[in-house]
């Protein structure tokens, strides 16, 4: 028997699933289950990029891109989540650059940044 075919909307909507709004619709990235509250995953996207994708401690979804902008390497989603005035960040695991996961912005540098994806969590 062969599952039933789904549009890419159809899969981010299922329920425990995170997506990541990809241009004009929706990328399922992974089932929620895989995600571990304050650790970071890197997602391969359907245009070669890494995606880096954050669930924090109380349940929020971040993605931003994975490439650390200081080393070029792919790794900020090693990095360590914390928080400043309130504001979730990333530390990069390589250089310790921290990187809003809301805005992309670094903390340390304003002229530097990284690319935030919109994401949500299916059946919320």
């Amino acid at each position: 028997m062969t599952a039933p075919a789904h549009t890419a909307e159809d899969a981010a909507t299922r329920p425990g699933t995170l997506a990541l709004r990809l241009g004009d619709g929706w990328f399922t990235v992974c089932a929620l289950s895989v995600l571990t509250p304050g650790r970071g995953v890197a997602a391969l996207l359907p245009d070669g990029r890494q995606a880096a994708v954050f669930l924090d401690r109380a349940g929020h979804p971040y993605a931003i891109d994975n490439r650390d902008p200081y080393s070029g390497a792919q790794v900020l989603s090693r990095g360590l989540l914390g928080a400043r005035d309130g504001r979730p960040y990333v530390a990069s695991p390589l250089l310790k650059q921290r990187f809003d996961l809301t805005t992309g912005r670094c903390l340390d540098d304003e002229s530097v940044s990284v690319r935030v994806y919109p994401s949500r969590i299916a059946g919320r």
